[in-house]
């Protein structure tokens, strides 16, 4: 059944202590500054501002070695006000635009949503499949442990902040545009029923039977579809703008034409942008290819 068009309801969240690279905090601003509001206005999206998910006051991250959790305390703080943001947002029958940030801020946005629906589906278009564990990671950053923490795995500080939420199933989630999957991870999506389509797979089958293939996973076995979009997805040559970048990745044509398709379908529920670094590049061009996308995904048409 598709999703009637609802309020879209922006979130920003300013916080980078989820990664390994400082700067992406200024993400939220730099695509409202982009003119996001006025290009959604004039697709005719009625949207509203629901201000900051504020970070924690302290401004410096203390990385836990013991523990291989970087920053730990302030992500579990930041993302325990996001989800109770995100759900306070479904509770009013409006649809949630979360924008990064970096990606750990997915565990909030996940958690409020598992609040309301009881089927999340999820689509995670990223570079990455952020699977990792404190046990697997190699660096230490949440961000890359985000979706794990999603599916219930991981230190039980993260994966508090989903009580009261029903768990997602690994069977409804799609990852698409993987690159650089760790060896952790790779276990994991063998093992477990997630669905990841790599970039090999994209280049075999093409952009329209991959989101042909992620609505067919999805459809009819869940009850909400929310889409986590990093723009590390994309190939660097097109979002130089971003943290953790790998060379041959999703070009700007094949998002914008995977983005559409998610609206034609009218399934999408909810939705995150994230990792954009607007200290990596001078002319703020990734916040502009964000903006563009969003606008996609929320109904604008060339004609």
């Amino acid at each position: 059944m598709k999703v009637k068009q609802k309020t879209v309801s922006i979130l920003s969240v300013p916080f980078d202590l989820g990664a390994g690279r400082k700067g992406v905090h200024l993400s939220p601003n730099a695509i409202l500054q982009a003119g996001l509001e006025q290009r959604l206005a004039d697709a005719g999206v009625s949207c509203v501002l629901e201000g900051e998910v504020v970070p924690p006051s302290t401004g410096k991250g203390k990385q836990n070695t013991a523990d291989n959790l970087k920053n730990l305390e302030e992500v579990v703080t930041v993302n325990e006000k996001l989800a109770d943001r995100v759900e306070a947002v479904v509770r009013k029958g409006q649809f949630p635009l979360v924008l990064g940030g970096d990606h750990s801020i997915a565990i909030g946005t996940l958690s409020g949503l598992t609040r309301h629906y009881k089927n999340l589906g999820v689509i995670w278009f990223d570079a990455h499949s952020d699977l990792n564990t404190a046990e697997t990671s190699p660096s230490g950053n949440i961000h890359g442990m985000s979706l794990a923490v999603g599916l219930g795995m991981g230190d039980p500080r993260l994966t508090k902040i989903k009580e009261g939420g029903h768990p997602i199933k690994s069977k409804h989630v799609v990852i698409i545009g993987a690159r650089s999957i760790d060896e952790g991870e790779k276990a994991y999506i063998n093992d477990s029923g997630v669905t990841c389509f790599t970039m090999h797979d994209i280049d075999q089958m093409g952009m329209e039977e991959v989101i042909a293939q992620t609505l067919d996973l999805l459809r009819d076995t869940t009850d909400g579809i929310h889409l986590s979009f990093d723009v590390d997805s994309l190939d660097p040559l097109e979002a130089p703008g971003t943290g953790t970048p790998v060379k041959g990745g999703v070009s700007y044509r094949e998002a914008q034409f995977a983005l559409r398709l998610l609206h034609e379908s009218g399934l999408i529920t909810s939705a995150e942008f994230v990792e954009v670094n607007p200290t990596l590049e001078s002319d703020n061009a990734t916040a502009e290819v964000a903006l563009e996308f969003i606008a996609s995904l929320l109904g604008e048409q060339i004609l």
